[in-house]
């Protein structure tokens, strides 16, 4: 008498298998965390590299990059052909300025690449520098970053850091580099409306979650980490 032999996993082969698929689980996972970790520090390491650069600049030339008016700028750095208007500040209001920054501060050495001053938002390589998330950084003077209710944002020198970051990415950044807290202190969220000039980088309303503010009892806002939205985007105040 024939009997049919059964066929199937033993429980040692099933245990096998799932130690493996939590093997390969775990280390997707790790990867995952190493690459976010090296995208924060990208990011902070270049927010520092642009400071240097900024601070750099002033004390070789005595004048502000982007700011610096064409013709000394010219005599000064050999192939600049963009400059500001000399009023001692980055305008932030209008193209102008901000683009010109990038070409000061790559043709005198400071900083790499090649860049080329449009006079209009960045869509090129050669506009500016991007973010780890291919956004386009902006240096200024400008009030375009976020403040606590009563607290309104006041024109300072800021780097905008681009957008398309992952929130999760931008708190961790937060953290490393400030309090970790969108409207407080030297590291903020970027406005979610329409900033000025029109075409700067901003953030998704659902980066940052409702608050009552920071005094009087209220909740001061949080990185919204459970909106999980991808567009967010970072000041780092001078």
């Amino acid at each position: 008498m024939n009997r049919r032999q059964q066929s199937g996993f033993t429980l040692i082969e099933i245990a096998i298998v799932l130690v493996i698929i939590g093997l390969l689980l775990g280390g997707i996972l790790k990867g995952q965390e190493l690459i976010t970790s090296a995208r924060v520090r990208n990011m902070a390491d270049q927010g520092n590299g642009v400071q240097a650069a900024y601070y750099g600049f002033v004390d070789r030339f005595r004048n502000l990059p982007g700011d610096w008016q064409l013709g000394p700028a010219q005599q000064a750095i050999p192939g600049v052909t963009s400059g500001g208007n000399g009023n001692g500040r980055i305008d932030g209001g209008e193209w102008v300025e901000p683009p010109v920054v990038w070409e000061h501060l790559q043709r005198a050495g400071f900083i790499g690449g090649f860049f080329q001053a449009t006079g209009a938002p960045p869509v090129l390589d050669t506009d500016a520098p991007r973010n780890a998330f291919n956004g386009f950084i902006m240096l200024s003077h400008s009030a375009n970053y976020q403040g606590l209710p009563g607290q309104p944002p006041t024109v300072r020198l800021n780097l905008n850091l681009g957008q398309n970051v992952p929130v999760g990415v931008i708190r961790e950044l937060d953290v490393k580099v400030d309090d970790g807290r969108p409207m407080t202190g030297a590291f903020r969220s970027a406005p979610s409306v329409a900033a000025l000039p029109p075409g700067a980088p901003i953030a998704e309303p659902n980066c940052i979650s409702a608050g009552g503010g920071g005094g009087g009892g209220g909740i001061a806002p949080e990185w919204n980490i459970v909106g999980d939205s991808q567009n967010c985007a970072g000041v780092l105040l001078y």
